[in-house]
């Protein structure tokens, strides 16, 4: 709850002392590394790398840019700094640029605080209304981001020359907050220029008034490496405005890979740890393939996404074969199907697009095998294969048919062993429309982690080529 104070003088006898917002943050940050607490939660793969360079920046106090290409989080780094800020601040009520109590800035503010004295009516502002982003499109214009002369408050009698005339932008209106400005270089260039005052003397100019209001704001910004540079779409002045300029990357490990789609992902089916980690695989092998355009970088979306998909074909065969609604390794195909429009190829790939995809989630799901069943010997799974004997599964399979349709080994704790390879391990779904019943249907699951686990041994004895697979209509035949 806010605070229960209501006028400038409860608030100076509650011995309040006002800082600036840079300051603030700076305290918020130090006491939450003294106490050895995270500020920066749900980030993965940053803690080395981008995350001390930004909290450098922030307790020098300088405006942040974060550099990198699409889908490496630089939006949720930046939606994070809100929790840097104290939970409520004091502002004078009904203040549009959302003034301290303390210091009034238009002459509106200081006319009323002039006039009321210690009875100043005062009002809370949460951290989260503090954080105010906006996305930078090319028809974004100074009135929107500066303020602009307002024609109904003219033709209501004021004088032109009058500052109560004028409509404040976003930025005043963001003052003692935050201000992110998503794609920075899309502002058109005379919208920069609207903002070096901002970054550097923290003050506006609108139009013809002589005005000056020291804002206090913080501004971060997102932008791709390409277009931040003095050839591409920023001027250099506000290039030079920034105090820190930090550079994001997608996850160097592959355990952050993984811990960024089991976060994101809202799933409507039970999803096997292992499945995640092809996805993970596969998408790390698109960036470092040189079929694919890495200036236009592969997107953390594009992983989440496939977990998504295949866990929506789980529910789909789930709901019609009453299966376990347990994701296989035959949903992926599905995924594949529909996220090739999310990537871009090079110029020379045309027609090779979904050969390429395949053969690098082939690669991606061998390695995965590797490390999933390295030393445990499979050839008396391949022995059992004698030429007749074949295994079926498929998108429509259940997971019941696949596991009756399985030859019978010499020695059947192999299938048990395979089975603990893999584990039992999901990224559960965290979709509450999705859960109708799935508390009855995780508990009758087992079925769908076996098959699961057995068909990607499979896969692996077809891709060591000890195995042979046909694909047609929906199913695929082990042999």
């Amino acid at each position: 709850m806010a605070p229960d104070i209501s006028t400038l003088e409860q608030l100076r006898d509650s011995g309040h002392e006002q800082v600036s917002l840079r300051e603030e943050i700076r305290a918020n940050l130090l006491a939450a590394l003294a106490a050895g607490e995270n500020p920066w939660p749900g980030l993965h793969g940053f803690d080395r790398t981008v995350i001390p360079q930004l909290e450098r920046a922030l307790i020098a106090g300088h405006d942040v840019v974060l550099l990198g290409e699409r889908g490496q989080g630089k939006t949720r780094l930046l939606r994070t700094l809100s929790g840097l800020l104290d939970e409520w601040s004091p502002v004078i009520a009904g203040s549009e640029l959302n003034e301290h109590p303390y210091e009034p800035l238009t002459s509106e503010s200081r006319a009323r605080a002039e006039r009321d004295g210690g009875r100043l009516p005062v009002a809370w502002r949460h951290r989260s209304e503090r954080y105010v982003e906006k996305l930078s499109t090319p028809d974004t214009s100074v009135a929107d981001l500066i303020g602009d002369v307002d024609p109904m408050r003219v033709a209501e009698g004021r004088r032109l020359g009058d500052p109560e005339t004028i409509h404040y932008g976003l930025v005043p209106r963001s003052n003692r907050g935050i201000v992110a400005l998503n794609e920075l270089p899309d502002l058109a260039e005379r919208i920069q220029v609207a903002l070096l005052n901002v970054m550097e003397e923290r003050d506006i100019q609108v139009r013809g008034y002589v005005l000056r209001l020291p804002l206090d704001v913080l501004v971060v910004a997102s932008a791709n490496p390409e277009d931040y540079t003095n050839r591409g779409r920023i001027i250099t002045p506000l290039k030079d405005r920034f105090g820190a300029e930090i550079r994001t990357h997608y996850p160097l490990e592959l355990e952050d890979e993984i811990a960024v789609i089991r976060q994101e992902a809202h799933l409507t089916a039970e999803v096997p740890e292992v499945l995640l980690e092809i996805l993970a695989r596969f998408t790390r092998a698109l960036r470092s393939s040189s079929a694919i355009n890495q200036a236009s970088g592969v997107s953390a979306r594009f992983a989440i996404a496939g977990a998504e998909t295949i866990a929506a074909a789980a529910r789909h065969r789930a709901t019609a074969r009453r299966d376990d609604p347990v994701a296989r390794l035959v949903d992926l195909e599905s995924a594949v199907e529909v996220l090739g429009g999310k990537i871009e190829f090079e110029s020379g790939e045309e027609g090779r697009e979904d050969e390429l995809l395949q053969h690098l989630l082939r690669t991606a799901t061998a390695q995965t095998v590797r490390s999933r069943f390295g030393g445990l010997d499979l050839s008396p799974l391949v022995d059992a294969f004698d030429g007749r004997q074949t295994a079926t599964t498929g998108e429509r399979v259940t997971a019941s048919e696949f596991l009756t349709g399985l030859p019978e080994l010499e020695d059947p704790g192999l299938y048990d062993e395979i089975v603990a390879r893999i584990g039992t391990t999901s990224a559960v779904s965290v979709s509450p429309a999705a859960d109708t019943d799935a508390g009855a249907e995780r508990g009758e699951s087992a079925a769908g982690h076996r098959a699961g686990a057995v068909e990607l041994a499979l896969e692996g004895l077809y891709l060591a080529r000890e195995l042979s697979k046909e694909s047609g209509d929906g199913e695929t035949v082990y042999g």
